[in-house]
């Protein structure tokens, strides 16, 4: 037999202990469906009466499920804590993307033709840099179209479709900008410097700029207005020296050609032509041309009409492979 003290029954009874006492004195034992009848009273203090609290009714399958309730709680908030922290730990272990997989991602979007009117000197180089900017792009094309800076900045005033211009000069590239035909402002991407080209062997014995105006030996310039012309004439007059060519021509690699076709005994050409010509010529340094050194400037057009595909390729063009391209071909660092 089970004894019960009357104030703890009371309590889980939700009534008063002196009710609770005379029910029990009448014979009544506790009627909630589920609770064992009280066989035996043990006197005892009712501390919730003495108190005067009172209690709603409970039964013990009341109070059971009280319980359960108040565990499956603090599961639920358990599982809830964990699953935040595994979250968390989630997410603070996964590294954000990385800019290559941006610029990745980015370059897949590339497509279409790109236009590029540049000077006749960056025709070795760009050709090689446009195969290579194609392999990293499937998808894209680079059309190229190369002459004097002067020439070119003239026909993107006038119209001509292209997307990015490379002058050999910032004076050429002036002209575009002049017009509002570039978009932001030209990035200098490479410098280049003068040699004097001779025919093979050098039968002119030409070891100087003031060989140059010697009688008799048949030399040819660049057009004043074309930048290697126009780095001539600097050269020229910081020596103080007075030249008369046989021609003019209106790109270097004409004036390239003249000596090529033994037309010419001599030219004052780029460096870079003189490389990219191999056995053809051989060239002849000289002190002067440090004080005619040309910048070249590129820069996106304003009617581009595959903007995004031009950024990237001048991107290319001023990234770590595509300046190893232009050094590689002569071309000094910016």
């Amino acid at each position: 037999m089970r004894s019960y003290r009357i104030g703890h029954t009371a309590a889980l009874r939700g009534v008063g202990a002196d009710t609770l006492g005379r029910r029990l004195v009448d014979g009544a034992g506790p009627t909630a469906e589920g609770d064992e009848p009280v066989r035996r009273i043990v006197p005892g203090p009712a501390p919730a009466a003495r108190a005067g609290r009172s209690y709603p009714r409970r039964t013990r399958r009341t109070i059971q499920a009280l319980r359960t309730l108040r565990t499956a709680r603090v599961a639920g908030a358990g599982a809830a804590a964990l699953l935040a922290l595994s979250a968390c730990s989630s997410s603070g272990s996964d590294s954000p993307p990385s800019s290559t997989s941006k610029s990745s991602s980015a370059s897949d979007d590339l497509s279409g033709t790109v236009t590029v009117f540049a000077a006749a000197s960056l025709q070795e180089s760009f050709t090689t840099l446009g195969k290579e900017f194609e392999t990293a792009h499937p998808g894209t094309k680079v059309t190229f179209s190369f002459g004097g800076s002067d020439t070119l900045a003239a026909s993107i005033t006038g119209g001509a479709p292209a997307d990015v211009f490379a002058a050999a000069s910032p004076r050429t590239m002036a002209i575009v900008t002049g017009k509002g035909d570039a978009v932001g402002t030209p990035a200098t991407f490479v410098r280049n410097q003068l040699e004097i080209a001779t025919l093979p062997g050098n039968p002119g014995k030409v070891s100087s700029l003031r060989d140059l105006t010697r009688p008799g030996l048949k030399v040819v310039l660049c057009a004043k207005t074309v930048p290697c012309g126009a780095a001539a004439q600097k050269a020229l007059a910081a020596s103080d020296l007075k030249l008369t060519p046989v021609s003019y021509e209106q790109d270097v690699k004409s004036a390239l050609n003249k000596v090529i076709l033994n037309e010419a005994d001599a030219a004052v050409v780029y460096r870079t032509d003189v490389k990219a010509a191999g056995a053809k010529v051989e060239g002849v340094p000289f002190p002067e041309s440090a004080e005619a050194v040309n910048d070249y400037p590129i820069a996106l057009l304003k009617d581009a009409g595959n903007a995004a595909t031009a950024k990237a390729f001048i991107a290319f063009v001023r990234s770590a492979e595509g300046q190893k391209v232009l050094t590689g071909a002569g071309f000094l660092r910016p």
